[in-house]
């Protein structure tokens, strides 16, 4: 008598198969997903890029900001020297005039207020 001693397992080619097709569909969504996770990290690498460059601009306009500030300051200051030894050396003439002037920008002030407001009555 003849044997066949060939193992040929007509279920085991099923599953052979079967193993393949869930290989493959398992392949093609971790394929997806990493599409979609290269999308994502592109996304974020350009926001972060974007928020660099908005720090940028901004640390640039404190920066003028500060300049400007302390140009104002040194301004300021000097003016307020000025004032001083002006008041110093007039004497009570000097602080008539201040006051005055002072006075005078106040009614003006005033007036501008009040007549804007009834103009932008009516």
């Amino acid at each position: 008598m003849y044997r066949n001693n060939n193992n040929y397992n007509p279920s085991s080619l099923e599953s052979g198969r079967h193993n393949d097709t869930n290989a493959n569909i398992l392949e093609q969504q971790n394929n997806e997903r990493i599409g979609e996770l290269s999308d994502q990290v592109a996304r974020l690498k350009g926001l972060t890029i974007d928020i660099g460059n908005e720090v940028r601009e901004q640390n640039s306009l404190l920066d003028d900001m500060g300049d400007g500030f302390s140009g104002v300051s040194n301004l300021l200051g000097n003016s307020l020297k000025r004032i001083g030894t002006m008041l110093e050396s007039g004497g009570a003439k000097h602080m008539c005039y201040m006051v005055a002037f002072v006075v005078g920008v106040m009614v003006f002030l005033y007036w501008i207020m009040t007549y804007k407001g009834t103009s932008g009555a009516r």
